[in-house]
């Protein structure tokens, strides 16, 4: 595995404030892209102004009619905040995930997330139909049913083993869940378009209703990994020079696998599997502004938000008004980025 050692001439920093305005300013330029451009067309001052008119002690006449006024509010705004809910979490995750295994290539997918959701919608989608609420409950399910079944292989969270175990343990779960996932689909080949449909990622809502659900795991699984950033640093130098600073690698590890893997599910369980925002967010953080977990996981979850806005964009606009799934477009994306980095051989994959 390829490790990640405390470099002792870079200093660990906190997160500046001009890397934080940046960060923060690129995410409301994504916001209110993600706002102002979709399939109908509508008014940029007219939309500004109707978000302006929410605001304490400010009335404007935005001239939006009732139906375009829903347009914002009940379409656009609750698709935006979903796909930076999903950025969020999918990128704080991939930082953790290779942060917590000291390897550059660890996404939030490691340990079969992504096969054991990809199993749970499956059977969902031929128990019940695509359209069913059912079907992001199994997903979530399927998720962590995967991951604990990972860890129970590994013997990790009874026997702490090492991180190189839990990893091949995910590769062996990965691949099983998705042979019996292989086999439903053989055995109900009219539901496979359906299938491939949530596979490749999807962000379409009706209100706010996928928010609500995404949320609270979202929120918990950021916040518990944002606490452990500090850890994840001390990590970096190994588990027996972590142990002797007073350091349990195997609690940390348990700790920041199950944040990661509580959001991940939640953000798979309602987008499907959006690929390479955990990979290619981090990787673009830790070039840009440092290597320290404690300037890559903030940062992450302010650029994951922004990049997944903006590509859930592309996706709704470039063949509007047709949809184009947005792993497609994360893909697109993420595949010559990680071309570049590993061609160029650049330095900075971790601490």
């Amino acid at each position: 595995m390829s490790g990640a050692g405390l470099n002792p001439e870079r200093p660990l920093r906190r997160v500046g404030p001009l890397a934080l305005g940046v960060a923060l300013v690129v995410l409301l330029g994504a916001v209110l892209a993600g706002l102002l451009v979709g399939a109908v067309g509508l008014s940029p001052g007219r939309v500004l102004a109707e978000l302006a008119d929410r605001l304490p002690w400010v009335s404007i006449d935005s001239g939006l009619t009732e139906q375009q006024s829903a347009i914002v509010w009940e379409l656009r705004l609750p698709r935006v905040v979903l796909a930076g809910l999903v950025g969020a979490t999918l990128a704080a995750a991939g930082a953790a995930y290779q942060g917590v295994f000291r390897n550059p290539l660890a996404d939030p997918y490691l340990l079969g997330v992504a096969a054991g959701a990809g199993l749970g919608a499956t059977l969902g989608i031929v128990s019940v139909g695509s359209a069913s609420a059912v079907v992001p409950a199994v997903a979530f399910a399927g998720a962590v049913a995967a991951v604990a079944l990972t860890y129970a292989l590994g013997g990790v969270a009874g026997g702490g083993r090492a991180g190189t175990t839990l990893i091949l343990a995910g590769v062996a779960v990965a691949a099983f869940f998705t042979a019996v996932q292989t086999f439903v689909q053989q055995r109900h080949a009219d539901t496979v378009r359906e299938v491939y449909s949530w596979i490749l990622g999807r962000l379409s809502t009706v209100g706010w209703t996928e928010v609500g659900l995404l949320a609270p795991y979202a929120v918990v699984s950021v916040v518990v990994l944002l606490l452990h950033r500090r850890l994840l640093d001390v990590l970096a130098v190994g588990e027996e020079e972590a142990a002797t600073l007073g350091v349990s690698a195997s609690r940390v590890r348990l700790l920041v696998v199950a944040a990661a893997t509580l959001g991940t599910a939640g953000a798979v369980a309602v987008g499907g599997l959006i690929g390479f925002v955990g990979l290619v967010v981090p990787h673009i953080v830790r070039l840009l502004a440092g290597s320290s977990y404690r300037v890559i996981l903030p940062l992450s979850v302010l650029g994951g938000a922004a990049f997944l806005v903006l590509a859930d964009l592309g996706a709704r606009t470039v063949l509007s008004p047709a949809e184009v799934p947005i792993g497609v477009i994360t893909a697109f994306v993420g595949g010559p980025f990680f071309a570049v980095v590993l061609r160029s051989g650049r330095r900075g994959w971790g601490p």
